[in-house]
């Protein structure tokens, strides 16, 4: 007789075997209609798989976060079907759900077409209107095997073929049309709804490895109503508009190009932008008892092998080699065992706990060349890295201070909130589950007094500790995972890292490995996009130009730029022989925040006409006051009085 705990901590027994649906029937008709699959003691289920014992069950509706990949795996299933439909002999390979939406990959003689988009997207909402169930079926393993060699699905039957032995193998139907899957589903196609869209194809290898056949991919993207589809569309939109590669090259702040894959080359004016975050973020950690220092490039291979670094990164490391010495060296793809070296330099006390240094690392990381990204996702990068030696007792205190210093850092450069996921233990790691029980435990308590509220984030932790992650949500709804705060009691004792205890003995300290903005270029990436290159005054790397109406009014001009220029305000002057909406506009796709309009009556006067980035009105100033207004508005946060 399963007894059958419900959220609200009520129970229901049942006489026998009883199905999720049948639950939902017994507690009433709205959950009945409302219903689309369920979670089993935290796993999602069919609402048609029985339940026999006791438990502790979920239902998802609509509502819900998690419906969001139901649908997108259904999705998935009908485009499958769709495409067979319209394209006979065509072989399913793999469609999952992902982030926004799903794809499958199709094995045909010709790949897919942005113009065969409008006619499979049809079929699939002709199907999705055919309502038909979703039925789970077993199978013995050579009957699927038979079955779908003798359909020409040589991809299925190699997936079957390679599960392993004792996988039980699940076919699901949904009308005369069945796919390999292990679920779940929804009831039916119908429960898609009409919030999908497909958006573009691409080629792919069979299992992503370049032996293997080219696939055409069909991607797609799948929401719980129209009303999020066109949020969605909308939000891609203001992206293109916003993309930093676009408004970088506009605004003349850095360039790439093939001689220097993944590396950046940046101009004057981005150069700027770069040197701005990176004294504010100094001068932030300097008043946060922060010490900087500076490590070097390469490293011979012993460190990261005592480090563990090898073993895990070793893929994804640029590698020296220097003959006459025999060494392999490796361009530092982090800092961490670096720090530790500067630690170990003396006999440290207890008393110098906690140590924090800080470091602007230049690191070097391999990434395959189709996953680089403009400044997003680069080969050389900066890290605002920073590593806290500190006593176990220390851990919470430290994670309160850091977590007051990112959350001011935030607001600073215009986020006002952030959500936090907790990572635990991956499945591949370093330390005892002793060692890790104790980091974790200390990482929840830090929680707890820093007043965080976190999701859990499973199995993601970093090989040597679990970690706080710090999700930044920008302009267009768009989330950024920049800041982390990481527990270490690995690595001090790999590199043998220690102090003197205030009973003249020897401990090792913990490491807590944090980073507030990450990578400089990423996070300069994020602020361009978010603000759409129209920066706050503090950070634009050029805040205001000086335009003439008239050349009468260049001497004026000059002196005016001068004002600015002294009041240490970066500021450009422009006599050209533009006529002034030339200038203006000019200027304004270049994304200057403040251009100072100067002729002959502002020359005659000693005033200026202010016209502000987007703006159609002009605000008439006197010098002095024009000054003072904009140096004011261009001063730091952090120095703000």
């Amino acid at each position: 007789m399963p007894a059958i705990t419900l959220p609200d901590g009520s129970v229901r027994s049942f006489p026998g075997a009883v199905t999720g649906a049948e639950i939902a029937a017994a507690i009433g008709p709205g959950l009945a209609r409302a219903a689309l699959a369920m979670e089993v003691d935290g796993v999602a289920m069919d609402l048609s798989r029985e339940i026999t014992a006791d438990a502790r069950l979920r239902f998802i509706t609509r509502k819900d976060e998690a419906a969001l990949e139901l649908i997108r795996h259904d999705a998935a299933h009908v485009l499958a079907e769709a495409v067979q439909e319209l394209y006979p002999g065509t072989q399913v390979t793999i469609g999952p759900a992902i982030e926004n939406g799903f794809y499958y990959d199709f094995y045909r003689n010709e790949p897919f077409r942005p113009d065969d988009l409008p006619a499979i997207e049809a079929k699939m909402r002709e199907i999705i209107a055919r309502d038909a169930k979703f039925v789970r079926e077993v199978w013995e393993r050579e009957e699927a095997i038979e079955f779908f060699e003798a359909q020409g699905e040589r991809f299925k039957a190699e997936l079957i073929r390679d599960l392993p032995a004792g996988e039980t193998i699940t076919i699901y139907r949904q009308g005369e049309w069945l796919d390999l899957c292990r679920g779940p589903h929804m009831r039916s196609t119908g429960d898609i709804g009409n919030g999908f869209k497909l958006m573009k194809t691409a080629g792919a290898y069979w299992r992503g490895d370049a032996r293997n056949p080219m696939l055409s991919r069909i991607y797609g993207t799948a929401w719980r109503d129209n009303k999020e589809l066109e949020a969605y569309l909308h939000q891609l939109e203001e992206a293109e508009r916003r993309d930093h590669r676009k408004i970088g090259k506009a605004m003349d702040l850095f360039h790439i190009q093939e001689e220097a894959v993944g590396s950046i080359f940046w101009h004057p004016k981005g150069w700027k932008l770069y040197r701005n975050v990176e004294a504010y973020i100094r001068r932030r950690q300097e008043a946060g008892g922060y010490e900087e220092v500076r490590t070097p490039q390469l490293v011979d291979r012993r460190l990261w092998e005592l480090s563990g670094h090898w073993e895990k990164y070793r893929k994804n490391m640029f590698i020296a080699e220097v003959a006459e010495e025999d060494t392999m060296l490796a361009l530092k793809p982090m800092n961490c065992p670096f720090h530790v070296q500067i630690f170990k330099q003396g006999l440290r006390s207890y008393r110098e706990l906690p140590m924090r240094m800080a470091e602007f690392g230049a690191c070097h990381r391999y990434e395959p060349s189709g996953a680089l990204h403009g400044i997003m996702r680069v080969r050389a990068f900066t890290q605002d890295d920073a590593h806290i030696f500190c006593t176990e007792d220390q851990i919470a205190a430290e994670t309160v201070r850091f977590v007051a210093l990112l959350e001011r850092v935030y607001k600073d450069f215009g986020f006002e909130s952030f959500t936090v996921k907790f990572s635990d233990r991956p499945e591949i790691r370093a330390g005892s589950d002793e060692v890790w029980d104790r980091a974790e435990a200390a990482l929840k308590s830090a929680c707890e007094k820093a007043g965080v509220s976190y999701t859990l984030n499973p199995g993601e932790g970093a090989f040597y500790g679990p970690k706080l992650e710090f999700v930044l949500r920008d302009a267009i709804g768009r989330d950024w995972q920049c800041g982390t705060i990481q527990v270490d009691f690995v690595l001090p004792e790999r590199l043998d890292a220690e102090y003197v205890t205030p009973e003249s003995g020897r401990a090792r300290p913990v490491m807590l490995h944090r980073a507030i903005i990450g990578s400089f270029e990423r996070f300069i990436g994020i602020l361009i996009e978010n603000y759409a290159g129209r920066f706050p005054l503090w950070l634009a790397p050029v805040q205001a130009v000086v335009a003439t109406i008239v050349s009468d009014a260049d001497g004026y001009a000059a002196e005016v730029a001068q004002a600015l220029s002294a009041a240490g305000l970066a500021v450009e002057l422009d006599v050209s022989n533009q006529k002034i909406q030339a200038k203006i506009r000019e200027h304004s796709l270049a994304h200057v925040p403040n251009i100072r309009v100067v002729g002959r009556k502002e020359a005659e006067t000693g005033q200026v006409a202010l016209r502000r980035l987007g703006g159609a009105s002009q605000e008439m100033h006197s010098l002095a006051g024009a000054v003072a207004l904009l140096k004011a508005e261009a001063t730091p946060p952090d120095l703000r009085p």
